[in-house]
């Protein structure tokens, strides 16, 4: 198995932090964003990873990641998307890549501290999701559960008005080389985009579509806020690291 980070878009919402850079290379605490997404592959145990990026600021990625080689991957390879043409457009780039392999998908700008591993060890064939409960599901793409067999989804719909669960799909995938062929077989949404939630349903269709609930902290970075929180987050685990490597200096009154 192979990773692949979706670290493209133009970051409209985080502007004008984003005239200057790439989102994905924005800062989360002490490093940037891309670099928390490379750490779930590495611990998800993936040595070989391809970065998708497109935009103005793609080579910005050069100068942060070079060969990775100092981050501990042993194969680093970039991808440029032209254009906005979505998340499966950006998917499909990797299709040379992944060389018939499964491939982990982590899109850059979610940010968790869950351990992909065990999905992607337990992987065989299909597509894989990685489901979060949230507050407010008509944010996301949600999962329709069957009413029968509730281990299993019949369906991904895209920011619902009446949600039919609470479960958001992350932006973390596991995918066979059929993902490729669904994303040639997808039409554009009414925003213009190839959508990765149509390649999911092709996937839910066929029934080749498993899911786990993330065991973590979830985070979207899109927005300022989210952003704000995975800096909080992070900072907050360094302290907490500090203190517990902290020296204990014995009290000489004792």
């Amino acid at each position: 198995m192979k990773g692949v980070i979706l670290a493209g878009g133009l970051g409209t919402r985080l502007y004008p932090l984003t005239k200057a850079t790439n989102k994905h290379l924005l800062p989360v605490y002490d490093r940037c964003m891309v670099h928390y997404a490379i750490d779930n592959l590495l611990r998800a145990g993936m040595e070989n990873i391809l970065v998708v990026t497109g935009g103005p600021h793609a080579g910005d990625f050069l100068r942060v990641l070079g060969n990775g080689k100092h981050l501990g991957i042993k194969h680093l390879e970039y991808g440029y998307q032209e254009g906005e043409g979505g998340i499966a457009e950006a998917l499909s780039i990797a299709e040379d890549f992944s060389e018939g392999q499964p491939i982990l998908v982590v899109l850059g700008d979610n940010f968790t501290d869950a351990d992909l591993g065990p999905a992607a060890r337990e992987f065989r064939e299909g597509a894989h999701l990685f489901l979060k409960k949230v507050a407010d599901p008509r944010e996301y793409g949600v999962a329709v559960f069957d009413e029968k067999d509730v281990s299993r989804i019949v369906a991904i719909e895209e920011k619902p008005e009446v949600p039919k669960s609470d479960y958001a799909v992350t932006g973390f995938y596991i995918y066979d080389q059929r993902a490729f062929d669904y994303v040639r077989k997808s039409e554009p949404s009414a925003r213009g985009e190839l959508e990765i939630t149509t390649v999911n349903n092709f996937y839910i269709r066929d029934r080749l579509m498993t899911w786990s609930e993330l065991d973590g902290m979830w985070l979207d970075c899109g927005s300022f806020d989210s952003l704000f929180e995975a800096n909080r987050a992070v900072a907050q685990a360094r302290r907490r690291d500090e203190e517990r490597l902290r020296p204990v200096v014995p009290d000489a009154d004792k």
